[in-house]
């Protein structure tokens, strides 16, 4: 029997279910892959400075949030070496955790070991028993602002429960030295640092950095969450400041200045040098000065201000110069010219205007007016100059205005009773301002006057920061800058010989320098009060020299001294600062 067979058709195969499941498993490896890679990514490239100032502890953490304040120094007369004026150091406080003390025993022999190193007398003892016997207690702080060779004494003794924390402290090595320049840091109403006055008050943003950030997620009992985003911000340590004062030339002009405001039993003196061809600041005193690292002893508050800058006056006859070589530029006078003193005028004041001596000098010459400092020959040069021209070099000069000195509590003076008549005619005010009464001048305005002269015309801004130096090590070094010309070469030249004159031949005698040609002029103020003018007076005396090529611009001054005139008291301190300045800088003599 046969059999008819047919073959069925062979059916679709279906994809095994194990294909599709290891398909899913490599892109899932993929994903984990590329997520695990993504997060290595960050933590070891993106975050890599949050781990490792977490890795570091909690030391380097704080110092990687919170920034080092920076630093300022003076210099030495080659600019090869550097001295520190604010720094900052770790002081301790040392504690006691009576946690780890057991008994009253070792409270005592504790005590006593503490006591050798402290010095301490029979109350104190007692004190700080107390403190030792708190049982249980973690934290019970018994000393502050600990030095560290005291810290290294106390590691050796090894003592149960005693131990310390570090914290930065502002120090002043060079104590009072520049005080009024550098100021201090202090704190502010939530406690907070920050820079009080000088440097440390104008520069307080730059000096003290920026401080970083954490950022984060953590879980409810404070440990971080492993898988949340976080990130750390690096603090920026402030900037060192490097300045143009001369350490030892700092030394001692203050020395000299403080030695004769007491012979002179002058209430204050101020002191400035300044290089007129740069406008660098060299020295700057401010008598009575005070310690910095005690600023809060001081008796009066008035001990921070810096006179060369905060304290405007009328500066008397010194502006005479200022005046004289504006009429000398304008050519409506030289040297020469000639006028007939009769010992007063009427320059429409409600008195007539006197010599302060009450003399008539009769017919006198332009550097006789000056040789003799003669007020009613100052009011003949203004008129002759007219109040427009008067008013211009006035403001030229920068008289009324800030140097931009970089320091704190810096005064503008003030040249406004120049403005109170609107007449174009030369006023009261005019003719009492070509002798320095009736304006205001802080010492730094009316010394950079006087650079302008020694410096052939030429008028520089002042700067007492010569460098800057950045966390990075970035340096920015101040460059020296003209502001503007104000007087001819030539006539500057013709002034700083009639200033030679006024040395050598008249009030300002006492300011000579034997072997040198120096230029200068004393000015003996009567101090303002209500209702009229005191009996105090304030004595200036501005010079500069070697006079063929001025190295530096002194001014000095005394707040109501015993001697009535600057001739006496002012003009002999210039002299004896600069015979130490011509030995210290080895200007060979010219004469």
């Amino acid at each position: 029997m046969r059999v008819n067979y047919q073959p069925q058709p062979r059916r679709k195969e279906k994809p095994e279910s194990s294909d599709l499941r290891f398909k899913v498993a490599v892109f899932v490896c993929l994903v984990a892959f590329l997520v695990i890679a993504m997060r290595l990514f960050t933590l070891m490239i993106l975050q890599h400075g949050f781990y490792t100032a977490l890795a570091s502890g909690s030391q380097d953490m704080y110092e990687s949030l919170f920034p080092k304040r920076g630093e300022i120094f003076l210099k030495s007369e080659n600019e090869q070496e550097t001295f520190p004026l604010a720094i900052n150091r770790d002081l301790y406080t040392v504690y006691s955790d009576n946690r780890q003390i057991k008994d009253n025993e070792t409270a005592e022999d504790i005590l006593e070991k503490l006591a050798k190193i402290f010095n301490y007398d029979d109350e104190r003892k007692a004190k700080v028993l107390s403190q030792l016997q708190k049982i249980d207690d973690p934290y019970e702080p018994l000393e502050k602002k600990v030095e560290e060779e005291t810290i290294e004494k106390l590691k050796e003794l090894n003592l149960p429960g005693i131990a310390f924390s570090s914290f930065p402290q502002r120090y002043y090595p060079e104590a009072s030295l520049a005080a009024q320049i550098v100021g201090f840091l202090g704190k502010d109403q939530d406690g907070k640092d920050v820079g009080r006055y000088g440097l440390e008050g104008y520069w307080q943003d730059s000096l003290a950095g920026n401080g970083g950030f954490l950022e984060g997620s953590k879980t409810a009992q404070g440990s971080w969450i492993p898988l949340a985003g976080r990130s750390l911000k690096l603090a920026e340590d402030g900037v060192d400041l490097f300045l143009t004062i001369d350490r030892t030339l700092q030394f001692e002009a203050c020395r000299i200045l403080e030695e004769e405001r007491q012979r002179y039993e002058a209430e204050t003196a101020a002191l400035i040098i300044i290089d007129p061809k740069t406008g660098a600041i060299k020295t700057m005193c401010s008598s009575p000065t005070f310690d910095l690292n005690k600023y809060n002893e001081v008796e009066s508050a008035e001990a921070y201000n810096n006179q060369t800058i905060f304290t405007p006056y009328e500066p008397g006859s010194v502006f005479k110069p200022i005046i004289m070589s504006a009429a000398l530029n304008e050519g409506v006078v030289t040297p020469d010219t000639t006028f007939v003193d009769s010992g007063q005028v009427d320059a429409n004041c409600q008195k007539s205007i006197y010599n302060a001596d009450l003399k008539a000098y009769g017919l006198q010459t332009m550097t006789g007016i000056l040789v003799n400092s003669i007020n009613t020959g100052m009011v003949f040069v203004a008129n002759k100059l007219g109040k427009e021209k008067f008013q211009d070099y006035v403001n030229a000069y920068g008289f009324g205005v800030k140097t931009g000195i970089e320091l704190d509590t810096e005064s503008s003076g003030t040249i406004d009773s120049l403005y109170l008549n609107k007449s174009n005619k030369v006023d009261c005010y005019i003719s009492t301002a070509s002798f320095g009464q009736g304006l205001t001048a802080t010492p730094l305005q009316l010394v950079n006057a006087f650079a302008v002269i020694a410096n052939g015309g030429k008028l520089m801004r002042p700067y007492i920061v010569d460098k800057i130096v950045y966390s990075d090590g970035k340096e920015e070094i101040t460059k020296p800058r003209e502001i503007k010309t104000i007087l001819d070469k030539r006539n500057a030249s013709l002034l700083s010989g009639m200033l030679v004159r006024v040395i050598d031949d008249g009030e300002g005698s006492l300011a000579k320098v034997p072997g040198y040609y120096v230029a200068g002029k004393t000015g003996t103020a009567q101090i303002a009060g209500k209702g009229g003018y005191t009996s105090d007076v304030n004595h200036t005396f501005i010079g500069f020299g070697p006079v063929d090529d001025p190295k530096f611009v002194i001014l000095v001054k005394f707040g109501k001294p015993r001697l009535k005139f600057a001739s006496t008291t002012a003009a002999r301190t210039f002299s004896k600062i600069t015979q130490f300045m011509m030995q210290y800088y080895h200007i060979p003599p010219s004469r």
